[in-house]
């Protein structure tokens, strides 16, 4: 979704933690980033999203797929699943068409929104979404990366008004007559501490490409 996707320049400073993610490997491996803005892993798939993906896989390939804040919006017919039910269907549908054609499936939990209470407590916005993924990511033995928990703490450890500089918090300026004050998605400063907090962890869990991470840079 548009936590991960690449952005146009005119959508700047709003990045995808993806977006840079090629800088963090070493030679030999080339990141496709097929993310894209306001998706669920139901408008994903509908759109032939998910199917140019599955067919473009390889052995040895890596599919990174993390979903959930747009599948949480049930105003969308064409977006929204439930938790435990499309939802998880859908993830292990990713799960194992990856997996039958060799490549290996990399599950994320979303990451949190920046959202603040007026006793400056982070609440939590994604429901039962991220327990689905880890429940599937149990169930099928599947690399995990718990990136609600990772980012979640982080921002705690920042604080209310200093976590603001790693989402989209803007003067006023072309685009945005009265600025814009955006809790979901990442400014280029946080899309990449999003991408080192990911690839951090899958180098303490060990993960099967933590090998060709450059480890200097996380």
């Amino acid at each position: 979704d548009s936590t991960m996707a690449d952005k146009a320049p005119e959508a700047f400073p709003e990045t995808g933690w993806c977006q840079g993610l090629s800088s963090y490997f070493g030679p030999g491996v080339t990141v496709r980033n097929h993310a894209v803005n306001g998706r669920s892993t139901k408008s994903f798939i509908d759109e032939g999203r998910w199917k140019s993906v599955a067919d473009s896989l390889k052995p040895g390939d890596y599919v990174f797929i993390q979903f959930g804040h747009n599948d949480e919006k049930d105003y969308d017919t064409t977006r929204y699943t439930t938790p435990f039910g499309s939802y998880k269907a859908n993830l292990v549908r990713f799960v194992n068409e990856t997996r039958s054609r060799g490549a290996t499936p990399v599950l994320f939990t979303s990451i949190v929104r920046r959202n603040f209470n007026d006793e400056g407590i982070l609440v939590a916005t994604h429901g039962d979404y991220p327990a689905a993924v880890r429940m599937v990511a149990d169930s099928l033995n599947v690399a995990f990366i718990d990136h609600e928990k990772l980012t979640g703490e982080w921002v705690i450890s920042l604080g209310d008004e200093a976590s603001r500089e790693y989402f989209v918090w803007t003067s006023p300026d072309d685009h945005y007559p009265e600025g814009r004050r955006d809790n979901t998605h990442l400014s280029q400063k946080g899309a990449d501490a999003v991408a080192r907090l990911a690839l951090g962890e899958a180098l303490r869990k060990k993960l099967p490409f933590a090998g060709s991470i450059i480890r200097e840079k996380i």
